[in-house]
């Protein structure tokens, strides 16, 4: 298999997604059965943070155990990386020491340049730009609840960061709808998600956004690396808390989703995230089953 990185959403095509979920639902169903699957025993996953994290390393560093591999697991505090060493030549001696590598950074233009320069499969772990792990666990689980989601309406509620960016990006590969609502001065930039505008809506009121949604999703006001807004931004999004009313306009069998950590009374409401139509948990677990079914492909192929 030639070499293919998974920089963003659109690195995959949509045939390639059918079969991730596909692969990543049998994953998980062995999973669940105790039954040992791992097709990278002798596979290493190099694992670089600049930004911190909780479901990002477990998932990852679990799941690559899982599946028979080892993980180094590199902070910019512990190597090179947070040091002169250029990234091209970083990326030119780890690439030749393990087998895949997964980075959680700031700009894109960071892993854009690491991946240039590896010679194994480089995979997006967050940056500020995308989230495209995130969001394949998202429609996964979505899928695992209500059946495909081509045709359907999703309901982003808050920031214009990089789970929007990506969320539209997944619904012109994949064919639905996203509704987009947030304050003023935050709004999707529709040149980095790099899309069409007929993949999505934009309404400046949320309860106009949520209403007839299969999905309400959202995110923190204050993402990692603008901590310094963020008493501004809880002024300007005081409007854009996803609370029972707005769940109430969407469809009565519409799923919540939040990619935490969560904070509860500001960018949703503890009855929302903690009721029956919130699957937050499971969309925090699917991280691992659909990373495992990604790693597996980008080393393997198709099985």
């Amino acid at each position: 298999m030639s070499l293919k990185h998974y920089l963003q959403f659109t690195d995959l095509t949509a045939d390639e997604y059918a079969y991730l979920f596909d692969r990543a639902a049998l994953i998980k169903k062995k999973f669940k059965a105790y039954e040992k699957h791992q097709p990278l025993a002798d596979r290493t996953l190099a694992m670089i943070f600049e930004k911190a994290s909780t479901r990002t390393r477990v998932s990852f560093e679990a799941g690559m155990y899982q599946l028979g591999g080892s993980v180094v697991h590199l902070t910019t505090g512990d190597s090179q990386l947070g040091r002169a060493e250029p990234i091209e030549d970083s990326a030119r001696v780890i690439s030749r020491m393990v087998d895949l590598v997964m980075i959680r950074t700031y700009e894109q233009t960071k892993i854009a340049r690491f991946a240039e320069y590896s010679r194994v499969p480089v995979i997006n772990g967050l940056t500020n730009e995308f989230h495209p792990c995130q969001i394949m666990a998202d429609i996964f689980t979505f899928i695992e609840h209500r059946g495909s989601i081509r045709g359907k309406t999703v309901a982003w509620v808050g920031d214009g960061n990089n789970m929007a960016n990506t969320w539209l990006q997944a619904a012109e590969l994949l064919g639905f709808t996203v509704h987009v609502s947030t304050p003023g001065g935050y709004e999707v930039n529709q040149a980095v998600a790099g899309v069409k505008s007929d993949c999505y809506q934009v309404f400046k009121d949320p309860m106009q956004a949520c209403a007839g949604a299969d999905l309400v999703t959202t995110d923190v006001w204050t993402s990692m690396g603008y901590e310094a807004e963020n008493e501004a931004r809880k002024k300007a999004f005081a409007d854009w808390c996803v609370d029972a009313d707005m769940m109430r306009a969407a469809k009565p069998d519409a799923l919540f989703m939040h990619c935490l950590p969560a904070h509860r009374g500001e960018e949703v409401e503890a009855e929302v995230i903690d009721g029956p139509q919130s699957v937050v948990w499971d969309e925090a677990e699917n991280r691992l089953h659909v990373q495992k079914a990604l790693m597996e492909y980008l080393l393997l192929g198709r099985l």
